[in-house]
């Protein structure tokens, strides 16, 4: 099972108050919310840093593709 970035977020938040409240203490539930969106906010930027990494390897390698190509097709085309 996948979980969506606002599902995972969600987990960890509910997670979290619960070790709050097994501790004792309390937060009102907006605190919660606040912290899975600021996880969900945390997660996209981690995906677009990751997606921006994989771009780049692509750009690169396309680049060199294309080299290739013409150092292996030089003269023949």
């Amino acid at each position: 099972m996948t979980l969506t970035q606002e599902e995972h977020a969600e987990r960890v938040a509910n997670r979290f108050k619960q070790l709050v409240e097994n501790a004792g203490d309390f937060l009102q539930e907006e605190h919660y919310q606040e912290l899975a969106l600021l996880i969900e906010a945390a997660l996209d930027a981690a995906a677009i840093e990751q997606m921006e990494s994989i771009t780049r390897k692509l750009e690169a390698f396309t680049v060199s593709l294309r080299q290739n190509k013409n150092f292996l097709f030089e003269g023949n085309v």
